[in-house]
């Protein structure tokens, strides 16, 4: 295997480890942001912030893939849109899909949301 694609590898499942962490810090929360008590608002920030944190993991590998296996990363006021639609396109010749359309569809709602949290 090539070395570079050895260490791209290796930097998806550290990222991957991430998200799995991020996910489930945000499920150890959100029964609890349910429930009202004086401590919701902080559950529901947690939840919040730990969303926020797993698209943002997602657009990195995202980001790893586009550089090292595209060659190419969006760049401008609308990349974190343009690279959900690169990722689930199938580069034939590169690379198939690394998303189908659905996931496509359910990240970018994530992506929605980051925003919101980025803006309050």
């Amino acid at each position: 295997m090539i070395p570079s694609f050895r260490e791209l590898i290796e930097r998806l499942r550290g990222e991957i480890h991430e998200l799995d962490n991020v996910v489930e810090r945000a499920l150890r929360g959100w029964p609890k942001a349910q429930n009202p008590s004086p401590e919701q608002e902080f559950f529901l920030d947690s939840v919040a912030l730990n969303l926020h944190g797993f698209y943002a993991g997602v657009e990195r590998l995202f980001e790893l893939i586009g550089r090292r296996i595209d060659q190419n990363v969006p760049s401008g006021e609308a990349w974190h849109r343009d690279v959900l639609r690169q990722m689930s396109q199938d580069l034939s010749d590169i690379r198939p899909a690394a998303i189908s359309q659905e996931s496509a569809i359910a990240l970018d709602k994530f992506r929605r949301f980051r925003q919101l949290v980025q803006n309050i």
